[in-house]
């Protein structure tokens, strides 16, 4: 599972005009869900990002977590993050999980950050959405539920 976590001054999604899912000061979370994800990738986003620690405390230093400071978090499902681009000029998404997968692990992101008590807004799974928001920072952090890959040099290198 992948994300961009972004800290915002505010943010929303619409569906044909309409907004969807909206919050002040928070988060923006644009959610990827991988063929190969399961409930413990969708836990273990979900703690990560309702305990990232990107908001100021008095001292200025980024040591205060969504929770702490009673911002909102606003979830959109984006397969594009699933995007292998290694191999040409047009992205791969076969990566990504079909929808039959990725909706039930996008919504349980989204329950396990609510029963955190945290506001959450979302998009429509599937649906062309028109996203807008103000990145507060800029501060924006990528997250991802399984381990990096090694690169190909190294790959290499050790063949």
């Amino acid at each position: 599972m992948r994300a961009v976590v972004q800290r915002v001054s505010r943010a929303a999604v619409r569906v044909d005009g309409r907004v969807t899912g909206e919050v002040g000061a928070g988060l923006a979370v644009l959610l990827g869900v991988a063929a190969e994800d399961g409930e413990g990738d969708a836990r273990w986003m979900a703690e990560k990002v309702a305990q990232l620690r990107i908001f100021e405390d008095a001292a200025g230093k980024m040591n205060r977590s969504i929770a702490e400071v009673g911002g909102g978090v606003l979830v959109v499902s984006q397969f594009t993050l699933l995007a292998d681009t290694r191999k040409g000029n047009r992205p791969s998404f076969v990566g990504a999980a079909p929808p039959e997968s990725a909706i039930p692990l996008y919504e349980g992101v989204c329950l396990a950050l609510r029963r955190r008590g945290l506001a959450v807004g979302t998009g429509v799974f599937g649906a062309h959405m028109e996203v807008e928001l103000v990145n507060d920072g800029p501060v924006t952090i990528l997250l991802d539920s399984r381990p990096p890959r090694e690169p190909a040099a190294t790959r290499e290198e050790k063949t």
